[in-house]
């Protein structure tokens, strides 16, 4: 049996960052991947999904040249090319992370891991052995898998993951998405793109039911205008094969029976952690609503064992916060006292425009108890918004009592690269002022940042003044 001084089990964007700092600190690692190396976020969601989309926005620009002054006579989109443009993304990403990992002198085994306990992790080889390993620590960072909700039909040809979409990338004319969560909306905003009819069924009251309300009320105004049907508080019952081979979903709103047919169906209803199978048996963790629980340090509820990214109950399942996990955790195996704060993490939206916020909302905050108010500004009087006509988009900024900023969101223009600059604001407790300081350049999106902190005392340049 080969010791370790620390064992990670899944080599996603949590389990790799993990490793590679773990080396960095001197600390004999040995990193167990079944699959590809990179996880979901590499191999099957954010790098194809964001590549994709840049096609699919070029495509977009490209059909709207004329109004710009260019006049294109004809363009289309060659699937087999966007695929195999896809593949060398990812294959590229991919062959630098295990470049790392070697580079850093992490041990890379590859199989599927069975755990008993620090000193009994088993790992089924490709080639049919069996590897027995120890550790003075583990860390799980198996992520997760497209959750499939009870829909009868749910299994017909044509019903499709995420990880379906990202794998084939069809070439649709019509398509349904079942959710109106972040992977359903970036998936309509690219086939809307592509000139695909898409439809979205969400459950809720309304789309991106997590964030913002703001968010969802005027993402869904933008998608509509540009052809896609948005219907809320759809409850789908059924998924059946038509006589002409299409799809067919059935679905409630209101107690109303609605019917729309597609080529194909994208279920978008979230994610489940991934750890079936892992454990051996007689061997447990404690769980929180399905996922591992942790606290703040990522340490679960057997000594030594830690657990992070979209297997651990800690937020949001996201790459980043799965990167940020990881360090904590190996810093904590380290000695240092850290700790992971889920509030501090932003969420984005790769929608058009782009979607972020960070911290909490102003209506979040007075359910709260906080004395919370907002700065905001809608990006009509932004230059570089009506230059690249982003549509009806906003930067908001919200504060406490105390003037200390504890929240943003944004809805505008490369948002999800502004973003960082209000995190650091959040994660610091920096004030109005002190962020009122910086002068931002001009003509760029990040200006709408600065108008937002100038909004809190009713004196945003670039915005019409309050009837007085």
């Amino acid at each position: 049996m080969e010791r370790f001084e620390l064992a990670i089990i899944g080599a996603g964007p949590g389990g790799y960052v993990a490793a590679i700092r773990a080396a960095q600190l001197g600390i004999n690692t040995v990193l167990v991947e079944r699959d590809d190396i990179g996880g979901t976020c590499l191999n099957r969601g954010c790098i194809p999904t964001k590549t994709i989309l840049h096609t699919a926005g070029l495509f977009s620009k490209i059909s709207h040249a004329e109004a710009l002054g260019i006049r294109i006579e004809s363009a289309a989109v060659d699937f087999d090319a966007l695929r195999m443009r896809t593949a060398e993304v990812r294959e590229s990403l991919r062959d630098g992370v295990e470049a790392l990992v070697a580079a850093n002198g992490i041990t890379l085994m590859r199989g599927t891991a069975t755990v008993a306990g620090l000193d009994g992790i088993t790992v089924s080889q490709p080639d049919g052995t069996i590897a027995e390993i120890s550790a003075d620590h583990l860390i799980i960072a198996t992520g997760s898998a497209p959750a499939k909700p009870p829909i009868a039909g749910i299994g017909e040809d044509g019903v499709l993951t995420s990880d379906d979409m990202l794998e084939t990338i069809p070439e649709l004319k019509r398509l349904v998405i079942v959710g109106g969560g972040v992977i359903g909306m970036e998936f309509a905003g690219i086939y809307a793109a592509l000139k695909t009819h898409v439809t979205v069924l969400e459950a809720a009251p309304r789309i991106l039911p997590t964030m913002d309300r703001e968010f969802g009320q005027s993402l869904a105004m933008l998608y509509r205008k540009r052809g896609c049907a948005i219907v809320a508080n759809a409850l789908v019952e059924s998924i059946e094969r038509a006589a002409d081979g299409s799809l067919s979903v059935r679905y409630a709103v209101k107690d109303a029976a609605e019917t729309v047919d597609a080529d194909a169906v994208l279920v978008a209803t979230g994610r489940a952690p991934a750890f079936g199978g892992l454990f051996a048996e007689g061997f447990e963790l404690e769980l929180d609503r399905g996922r591992i629980a942790v606290d703040k340090r990522m340490q679960t509820s057997a000594e030594g064992i830690y657990a992070i990214g979209d297997v651990a109950a800690a937020g949001a399942q996201l790459a980043h916060a799965a990167s940020a996990q990881g360090i904590v955790a190996v810093e904590t195996i380290a000695g240092a006292d850290v700790s992971f704060d889920p509030a501090l993490v932003p969420s984005c939206v790769y929608s058009s425009p782009e979607i972020a916020s960070v911290g909490m909302t102003e209506t979040e905050a007075k359910q709260a108890g906080i004395a919370a108010r907002a700065g905001k500004f809608a990006m009509t009087g932004n230059g570089k918004s009506v230059i690249t006509g982003q549509g009806r988009s906003f930067a908001k900024i919200v504060a406490d009592e105390s003037d200390r900023i504890i929240g943003a969101q944004l809805m505008c223009g490369r948002a999800t690269d502004m973003i960082g600059e209000l995190s650091l604001a959040v994660a610091n407790g920096l004030t109005i002022e002190q962020m009122k300081s910086a002068i931002r350049p001009h003509p760029t999106f990040e200006e709408a940042i600065g108008e937002a902190f100038e909004a809190f005392a009713g004196g945003a340049i670039h915005a019409m003044p309050k009837p007085r």
